[in-house]
């Protein structure tokens, strides 16, 4: 049930309206990660997914992207068992450790100089940013509308272009 008034489960946006300024900066914040980040796409969906599961947010969960035809629903149903998984690479394997931890055990992460060795190897500290301040979005925007109970019933197609292979 929506925590905020006049919210339909269906609707992902309208919510927004209530602060229409900050939804502003929210929509030039999301627009930077899915348009401009050079993230591979396997890699930004890898962890924007491990995000999504960590917030328990549907809207997130049902969430597709198109531009790759790699980007299919196995490599969907198993983002949960990233660390086994053999249809994931070495670095969409980082990208989904990075993800999980940045939003379940931050502390821990950072303190963990065998994973910034392993994740070094795959990433440079541009792309280390970038992945950063995606999750940051993901942790944020998800979370918000899992606690305001919106857009839970919503299952949404991205086309963005592809990053850097």
């Amino acid at each position: 049930m929506a925590r905020i008034e006049n919210a339909a489960d269906d609707d992902v946006a309208t919510w927004l309206s209530h602060s229409p300024t900050l939804a502003a900066g929210l929509g030039a914040y999301t627009d930077a990660v899915y348009n401009k980040s050079r993230l591979p796409l396997r890699v930004r969906e890898i962890a924007r997914m491990n995000i999504a599961l960590a917030n328990e947010c549907m809207v997130c969960q049902n969430t597709r992207e198109t531009a790759d035809a790699t980007l299919d629903e196995d490599f969907y149903e198993h983002v949960g068992l990233w660390a086994t998984w053999p249809g994931y690479s070495d670095a969409e394997r980082v990208a989904a450790e990075f993800a999980e931890r940045f939003a379940a055990d931050h502390t821990g992460l950072r303190d963990d100089e065998d994973f910034w060795l392993r994740c070094k190897v795959h990433f440079d500290d541009d792309l280390l940013v970038e992945l950063t301040l995606s999750c940051g979005l993901w942790l944020a925007a998800g979370r918000a509308m899992r606690v305001l109970d919106v857009g839970q019933s919503c299952r949404l197609t991205l086309h963005t272009e592809s990053g850097p292979a």
